[in-house]
């Protein structure tokens, strides 16, 4: 059993379709299923379809209205979400997100609730899933990513995880050969700011200055875009509501513990104080963001950075939501396309299954027994990239091309 784990063989050729294939066969009947018993907009539950989309469609009704300051205002918030279905008792989500993502929410608040549900969806699952091929082109990768089971979290939640995993995983692959279209897209990652902190650093320690600049630029034209169109009043708003973000939604654990997939969160959960959980999650911060610069500065081949990257911006943040975890897939693929072409270590193939198989059980363990299991496996996943560009680094005296030039 061991050997078989550490050779990865258990994994053969056969079984990478069949499970996936069988996996997202009985999700899309559970879905169907789902919706089938709804009530109109409403699941079984007394949730919206969609639940956290709710508060997108509600934001950009808000903006369509004129009032997009009252985005971030929770009794607004709620009123409106509580509008958009005819004022029955909705669940509160509350608006997040900075005034320059209102220019989604008011386009997509043009159509009406169901269709802009879709529209979301199927605009930013195939750019998702086209990222995915980008990074390992072979015929099964179509069906694997699909698969992934932070996939269905993020469509039960008609959430961004699927923008978030494409600009991402698209920056990374651009970086050296288009660095100005890649800080671009890193730029429209500030929609997604808790997200932002690792890749500046990255950037700069490796003198990656056009990237940067191309970034910096492009968030400073998208606030002044959402600041000439939505009022200065919005930005105020938003500054004064992340208060209430913190504190409620983050260390009162108002999300749930079990979908916060942090060392901040599992903290929390086990009744840390919140001064000791800021300062867990600061040293897993710092440790990672020393050991990827020392990465990012060294001989080792570029999927294992851009993985090391992928998986340390999810792990780097206290507020990372278990479909947030559709970012994992890119760097699951990025050390996925490392092993095709080099060859895989003990364990790596059977590590990639588990990660790729976490967000599916992640929250219901959490729930359950209180294990963070996804966050576990994300640090499971980051230990054992930088494992493998340790011991490539010291077998090799050679750079290995980037991803695009091989």
């Amino acid at each position: 059993m061991l050997a078989t784990l550490r050779s990865g063989d258990w994994l053969t050729g056969e079984r990478l379709t069949a499970y996936p294939r069988m996996l997202l066969g009985v999700i899309v009947i559970a879905v169907l299923a789902w919706i089938g018993l709804s009530d109109g907009l409403i699941d079984p539950n007394g949730k919206p379809l969609g639940t956290d989309f709710s508060n997108v469609y509600a934001a950009g009704e808000l903006t369509l209205k004129g009032e997009p300051e009252a985005a971030y205002d929770p009794a607004r918030q709620h009123a409106a979400e509580r509008e958009v279905f005819g004022g029955r008792a909705v669940p509160f989500y509350g608006w997040h997100y900075p005034p320059l993502f209102l220019f989604a929410a008011a386009a997509l608040a043009l159509l009406p609730y169901g269709w802009a549900l879709f529209a979301w969806m199927a605009l930013t699952l195939p750019l998702y899933v086209a990222v995915m091929r980008a990074i390992v082109p072979r015929r099964e990768t179509l069906i694997i990513a699909l698969a992934f089971p932070a996939v269905f979290v993020n469509l039960g939640h008609g959430q961004n995880g699927f923008l978030t995993a494409a600009l991402l995983g698209g920056a990374l692959l651009l970086l050296d050969r288009r660095p100005i279209v890649a800080g671009i897209l890193i730029g429209l990652l500030a929609y997604k700011p808790q997200f932002g902190v690792l890749i500046p650093l990255v950037l700069a320690a490796t003198g990656r200055w056009p990237a940067f600049a191309a970034a910096t630029v492009t968030v400073i034209a998208a606030s002044a875009a959402s600041y000439a169109v939505f009022g200065l009043e919005s930005w105020i708003a938003f500054a004064e509501s992340t208060d209430f973000t913190r504190q409620v939604v983050l260390e009162a654990g108002g999300t749930g513990w079990e979908k916060i997939q942090s060392i901040f969160s599992a903290a929390r959960m086990w009744g840390a104080s919140v001064e000791t959980a800021y300062a867990a999650q600061f040293s897993m911060g710092a440790l990672i963001a020393a050991s990827l610069i020392w990465l990012w500065r060294s001989r080792a081949a570029f999927p294992l950075k851009a993985a090391a990257l992928a998986t340390g911006s999810l792990l780097a943040t206290p507020y990372v939501l278990d479909y947030d975890m559709v970012a994992l897939a890119v760097s699951i693929a990025f050390l996925t396309a490392h092993g095709l072409r080099q060859g895989f270590r003990d364990y790596e193939i059977s590590m990639l299954a588990a990660a790729w198989v976490a967000p599916l059980i992640a929250r219901s363990i959490a729930g359950a027994i209180y294990l963070p299991l996804g966050l576990l496996a994300m640090a499971a996943l980051y230990g054992f990239i930088l494992y493998r560009a340790a011991h490539d680094i010291s077998t090799s005296t050679t750079r290995e091309p980037h991803l695009a030039e091989a």
